[in-house]
């Protein structure tokens, strides 16, 4: 089963990333650390998460992940 919306949102949200709003339910998540780490998801928070949302969200996680980790 695929995961909600709202989880994905969250998981960004935990991971320090922040939002800002867009035309209808679209909103756009970045990181605050590194703006061109960003993704706008398209649909309302209820609604299950496409296979490409859900991978763009991990890479996201990731490149955070190894963006923090190296710092010079």
């Amino acid at each position: 089963m695929p995961e909600k919306i709202r989880k994905l949102k969250a998981k960004l949200r935990k991971a320090g990333f922040v939002f800002r709003p867009a035309k209808g339910s679209h909103t756009v998540w970045y990181d605050p650390l590194d703006p061109e780490n960003d993704f706008t998801f398209c649909g309302h928070d209820g609604d299950d998460a496409d296979k490409y949302q859900t991978r763009a969200v991990n890479a996201m996680l990731k490149r955070a992940k190894e963006k923090r980790q190296w710092n010079p």
